[in-house]
Protein backbone atom coordinates (compact mmCIF):
# COMPACT_ATOMS: atom_id res chain seq x y z
CA UNK A 1 0.00 0.00 0.00
CA UNK A 2 1.54 3.31 -0.99
CA UNK A 3 0.84 5.71 1.94
CA UNK A 4 0.80 2.61 4.44
CA UNK A 5 1.61 4.39 8.44
CA UNK A 6 1.78 7.73 6.85
CA UNK A 7 -0.07 10.12 8.75
CA UNK A 8 -3.02 11.64 6.98
CA UNK A 9 -5.16 14.55 8.74
CA UNK A 10 -8.39 15.76 6.26
CA UNK A 11 -10.50 18.69 7.25
CA UNK A 12 -14.06 18.36 6.36
CA UNK A 13 -13.99 14.60 6.77
CA UNK A 14 -17.61 13.34 7.37
CA UNK A 15 -19.19 13.36 3.86
CA UNK A 16 -19.45 14.31 0.33
CA UNK A 17 -15.32 14.56 -1.51
CA UNK A 18 -14.28 14.90 2.34
CA UNK A 19 -15.53 11.20 3.13
CA UNK A 20 -14.10 9.62 -0.92
CA UNK A 21 -10.63 11.31 0.35
CA UNK A 22 -10.70 9.38 3.43
CA UNK A 23 -11.96 6.15 1.98
CA UNK A 24 -9.16 6.35 -0.57
CA UNK A 25 -6.23 6.74 2.23
CA UNK A 26 -7.59 4.15 4.43
CA UNK A 27 -7.21 1.81 1.19
CA UNK A 28 -3.82 3.40 0.65
CA UNK A 29 -2.97 2.60 4.37
CA UNK A 30 -2.80 5.51 6.29
CA UNK A 31 -3.54 6.33 9.24
CA UNK A 32 -5.68 8.94 9.93
CA UNK A 33 -6.71 12.11 11.88
CA UNK A 34 -10.12 13.13 10.78
CA UNK A 35 -11.68 16.44 11.84
CA UNK A 36 -15.10 17.97 11.32
CA UNK A 37 -17.58 19.86 13.42
CA UNK A 38 -20.39 17.26 13.03
CA UNK A 39 -19.34 15.15 15.58
CA UNK A 40 -22.23 12.75 14.79
CA UNK A 41 -21.16 12.14 11.08
CA UNK A 42 -17.65 12.05 12.53
CA UNK A 43 -18.41 9.18 14.90
CA UNK A 44 -19.70 7.13 12.35
CA UNK A 45 -17.32 7.67 10.03
CA UNK A 46 -14.64 7.08 12.69
CA UNK A 47 -16.63 3.75 13.86
CA UNK A 48 -17.00 2.17 10.21
CA UNK A 49 -13.38 2.65 9.38
CA UNK A 50 -12.28 0.85 13.01
CA UNK A 51 -14.33 -2.13 11.75
CA UNK A 52 -11.64 -1.71 8.97
CA UNK A 53 -8.79 -2.63 11.46
CA UNK A 54 -7.91 1.45 9.93
CA UNK A 55 -5.97 3.37 12.88
CA UNK A 56 -8.36 6.81 12.59
CA UNK A 57 -8.45 9.58 15.46
CA UNK A 58 -11.86 11.31 15.26
CA UNK A 59 -11.23 15.13 15.57
CA UNK A 60 -14.29 17.59 16.70
CA UNK A 61 -13.46 20.26 15.50
CA UNK A 62 -14.85 24.04 13.90
CA UNK A 63 -12.12 24.91 11.16
CA UNK A 64 -13.18 28.95 11.46
CA UNK A 65 -12.23 29.18 15.20
CA UNK A 66 -8.35 28.97 14.73
CA UNK A 67 -7.67 27.55 18.53
CA UNK A 68 -9.91 24.83 17.67
CA UNK A 69 -7.96 24.25 14.25
CA UNK A 70 -4.49 24.34 15.93
CA UNK A 71 -5.39 22.28 18.20
CA UNK A 72 -6.06 19.75 16.35
CA UNK A 73 -3.35 19.35 13.99
CA UNK A 74 -1.21 19.22 17.42
CA UNK A 75 -3.57 16.31 19.06
CA UNK A 76 -3.14 14.23 15.52
CA UNK A 77 0.83 14.79 15.90
CA UNK A 78 0.66 13.82 19.75
CA UNK A 79 -1.73 10.27 18.76
CA UNK A 80 0.50 9.34 16.31
CA UNK A 81 3.74 10.78 16.59
CA UNK A 82 3.93 11.71 13.18
CA UNK A 83 2.67 14.43 10.43
CA UNK A 84 2.82 13.41 6.87
CA UNK A 85 0.08 14.81 4.89
CA UNK A 86 -2.54 17.53 5.30
CA UNK A 87 -6.02 17.75 3.21
CA UNK A 88 -7.35 21.03 3.50
CA UNK A 89 -10.66 19.89 2.10
CA UNK A 90 -13.43 22.03 4.39
CA UNK A 91 -15.60 24.65 2.92
CA UNK A 92 -19.00 26.41 2.82
CA UNK A 93 -20.39 27.98 -0.43
CA UNK A 94 -23.46 30.43 -1.58
CA UNK A 95 -24.92 30.82 -4.85
CA UNK A 96 -26.84 34.02 -5.12
CA UNK A 97 -26.54 37.67 -7.39
CA UNK A 98 -23.53 39.79 -6.72
CA UNK A 99 -26.00 42.69 -5.22
CA UNK A 100 -27.76 40.07 -2.68
CA UNK A 101 -24.32 39.27 -1.19
CA UNK A 102 -23.36 41.34 1.69
CA UNK A 103 -20.16 41.23 4.49
CA UNK A 104 -21.54 38.36 6.48
CA UNK A 105 -21.46 35.88 3.49
CA UNK A 106 -17.73 37.14 2.66
CA UNK A 107 -16.87 36.79 6.36
CA UNK A 108 -18.39 33.21 6.97
CA UNK A 109 -17.08 31.71 3.62
CA UNK A 110 -13.44 33.52 4.23
CA UNK A 111 -13.37 32.09 7.38
CA UNK A 112 -13.45 28.44 6.59
CA UNK A 113 -12.39 28.30 2.95
CA UNK A 114 -8.93 30.43 3.52
CA UNK A 115 -8.79 31.18 6.87
CA UNK A 116 -8.71 27.84 8.73
CA UNK A 117 -7.12 26.35 6.13
CA UNK A 118 -4.30 29.00 6.23
CA UNK A 119 -4.40 27.94 10.15
CA UNK A 120 -4.09 23.62 9.10
CA UNK A 121 -1.06 24.13 6.49
CA UNK A 122 0.52 26.56 8.49
CA UNK A 123 0.50 24.71 12.23
CA UNK A 124 1.50 21.03 10.13
CA UNK A 125 4.10 23.22 8.53
CA UNK A 126 5.64 23.99 11.47
CA UNK A 127 5.27 20.75 13.19
CA UNK A 128 7.08 18.72 10.02
CA UNK A 129 9.92 21.20 10.05
CA UNK A 130 10.47 20.88 13.50
CA UNK A 131 10.15 16.55 12.51
CA UNK A 132 12.02 16.85 9.82
CA UNK A 133 9.47 15.26 7.69
CA UNK A 134 9.28 15.32 3.87
CA UNK A 135 5.78 16.04 4.01
CA UNK A 136 2.81 17.13 1.28
CA UNK A 137 -0.05 19.26 1.52
CA UNK A 138 -3.33 19.12 -0.65
CA UNK A 139 -5.52 22.04 -0.64
CA UNK A 140 -9.41 21.69 -2.42
CA UNK A 141 -10.09 24.83 -4.51
CA UNK A 142 -12.51 25.15 -7.34
CA UNK A 143 -12.89 25.92 -11.09
CA UNK A 144 -14.57 29.10 -9.75
CA UNK A 145 -11.27 30.01 -8.17
CA UNK A 146 -9.80 30.09 -11.47
CA UNK A 147 -12.14 32.55 -12.94
CA UNK A 148 -15.19 34.94 -12.12
CA UNK A 149 -18.21 32.48 -11.50
CA UNK A 150 -21.81 34.09 -11.76
CA UNK A 151 -23.29 34.00 -8.71
CA UNK A 152 -20.38 33.46 -6.42
CA UNK A 153 -18.72 36.90 -5.73
CA UNK A 154 -17.83 35.26 -2.44
CA UNK A 155 -17.08 31.85 -2.96
CA UNK A 156 -14.96 32.24 -6.39
CA UNK A 157 -12.48 34.63 -4.31
CA UNK A 158 -12.26 32.66 -1.78
CA UNK A 159 -11.10 29.70 -3.61
CA UNK A 160 -9.21 32.09 -5.80
CA UNK A 161 -7.00 32.93 -2.58
CA UNK A 162 -6.72 28.78 -1.88
CA UNK A 163 -4.85 28.75 -5.16
CA UNK A 164 -2.59 31.68 -4.68
CA UNK A 165 -1.81 30.74 -0.89
CA UNK A 166 -1.38 27.23 -2.34
CA UNK A 167 1.59 28.57 -5.12
CA UNK A 168 2.82 31.06 -2.25
CA UNK A 169 3.08 28.04 0.07
CA UNK A 170 4.65 25.80 -2.18
CA UNK A 171 7.61 28.12 -3.35
CA UNK A 172 8.66 28.99 0.84
CA UNK A 173 8.19 25.21 1.96
CA UNK A 174 9.67 23.72 -0.76
CA UNK A 175 13.35 23.83 0.83
CA UNK A 176 12.59 22.30 3.62
CA UNK A 177 11.11 19.41 1.55
CA UNK A 178 7.19 19.87 1.96
CA UNK A 179 5.02 19.85 -1.13
CA UNK A 180 2.34 22.36 -1.66
CA UNK A 181 0.03 21.43 -4.43
CA UNK A 182 -4.16 22.31 -4.76
CA UNK A 183 -7.19 19.73 -6.71
CA UNK A 184 -9.88 22.36 -8.58
CA UNK A 185 -13.08 20.11 -8.77
CA UNK A 186 -15.37 21.21 -10.95
CA UNK A 187 -19.28 19.94 -11.04
CA UNK A 188 -19.20 17.03 -8.48
CA UNK A 189 -22.26 15.15 -7.11
CA UNK A 190 -22.21 15.98 -3.34
CA UNK A 191 -25.26 17.70 -1.10
CA UNK A 192 -23.52 21.34 -1.37
CA UNK A 193 -23.35 21.26 -5.36
CA UNK A 194 -27.39 19.75 -5.03
CA UNK A 195 -28.27 22.97 -3.01
CA UNK A 196 -26.42 25.11 -5.35
CA UNK A 197 -26.98 23.75 -8.96
CA UNK A 198 -30.81 24.25 -8.89
CA UNK A 199 -32.70 22.21 -11.33
CA UNK A 200 -33.75 24.94 -13.68
CA UNK A 201 -29.55 25.72 -13.92
CA UNK A 202 -28.65 21.90 -13.86
CA UNK A 203 -29.47 21.27 -17.56
CA UNK A 204 -27.49 23.41 -18.55
CA UNK A 205 -24.57 22.65 -16.21
CA UNK A 206 -24.65 19.19 -17.78
CA UNK A 207 -24.72 20.72 -21.42
CA UNK A 208 -21.38 22.39 -20.87
CA UNK A 209 -19.25 19.38 -19.10
CA UNK A 210 -17.90 17.53 -22.40
CA UNK A 211 -17.97 14.10 -20.47
CA UNK A 212 -22.24 14.51 -20.01
CA UNK A 213 -22.13 14.58 -16.48
CA UNK A 214 -21.11 15.21 -12.29
CA UNK A 215 -18.08 14.24 -11.26
CA UNK A 216 -17.91 11.65 -8.53
CA UNK A 217 -16.78 12.58 -5.50
CA UNK A 218 -14.47 9.93 -5.72
CA UNK A 219 -13.23 11.48 -8.90
CA UNK A 220 -11.57 13.86 -6.98
CA UNK A 221 -10.50 11.88 -4.24
CA UNK A 222 -8.46 10.10 -6.34
CA UNK A 223 -6.55 13.63 -7.62
CA UNK A 224 -5.88 13.96 -4.21
CA UNK A 225 -4.15 10.90 -3.25
CA UNK A 226 -1.92 11.00 -6.41
CA UNK A 227 -0.68 14.23 -5.56
CA UNK A 228 0.22 13.51 -1.40
CA UNK A 229 2.36 10.14 -3.14
CA UNK A 230 5.48 9.61 -3.99
CA UNK A 231 4.09 9.54 -7.77
CA UNK A 232 4.04 13.38 -7.40
CA UNK A 233 7.20 13.76 -6.00
CA UNK A 234 8.68 16.93 -8.04
CA UNK A 235 4.92 18.30 -8.25
CA UNK A 236 4.93 21.32 -6.42
CA UNK A 237 2.41 24.49 -6.68
CA UNK A 238 0.34 22.82 -9.58
CA UNK A 239 -3.77 22.65 -9.51
CA UNK A 240 -4.98 19.97 -10.63
CA UNK A 241 -8.19 20.28 -12.18
CA UNK A 242 -10.58 17.19 -12.16
CA UNK A 243 -13.98 18.63 -14.25
CA UNK A 244 -14.79 16.18 -17.12
CA UNK A 245 -13.55 19.14 -19.69
CA UNK A 246 -16.20 22.25 -17.80
CA UNK A 247 -13.11 25.10 -17.30
CA UNK A 248 -11.77 24.15 -20.44
CA UNK A 249 -14.77 24.16 -22.54
CA UNK A 250 -16.06 28.01 -20.95
CA UNK A 251 -19.01 29.01 -19.26
CA UNK A 252 -22.03 29.30 -21.20
CA UNK A 253 -24.61 32.30 -20.50
CA UNK A 254 -27.53 30.21 -20.01
CA UNK A 255 -26.29 29.24 -16.68
CA UNK A 256 -24.87 32.63 -15.91
CA UNK A 257 -28.14 34.74 -16.60
CA UNK A 258 -30.13 31.84 -15.06
CA UNK A 259 -28.14 32.04 -11.71
CA UNK A 260 -27.89 36.26 -11.92
CA UNK A 261 -31.88 36.51 -12.17
CA UNK A 262 -32.89 33.38 -9.81
CA UNK A 263 -33.38 33.03 -6.38
CA UNK A 264 -30.54 32.98 -3.48
CA UNK A 265 -29.19 29.25 -2.73
CA UNK A 266 -27.07 29.37 0.36
CA UNK A 267 -24.75 25.95 -0.06
CA UNK A 268 -23.56 25.45 3.44
CA UNK A 269 -22.03 22.39 4.43
CA UNK A 270 -19.50 22.85 7.10
CA UNK A 271 -17.19 20.39 7.16
CA UNK A 272 -18.32 18.22 4.57
CA UNK A 273 -15.91 19.03 1.57
CA UNK A 274 -16.07 20.96 -1.34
Amino acid sequence: MELENRVAIVTGAAAGIGRAIVDRLARAGARLALVDRDAEGLARLAAALEGRRVDVLPLVADVAREEEMATAIREARTRFGQLDMVVNNAGVGVEKPLLDHDLDDFRRIFAVNLFGLFVALREAARIMIADGTRGAIVNVASVAGLRGSVGRAAYGPSKAAVINLTQVAAVELAPRGIRVNAVAPGPIATAMVQVMHRPETRAAWLRQVPQGRYGEPDDVAAAVVYLLGDGARFVTGHVLVVDGGFAAAGMLYDIAATAAAGSPADGRKGERGS
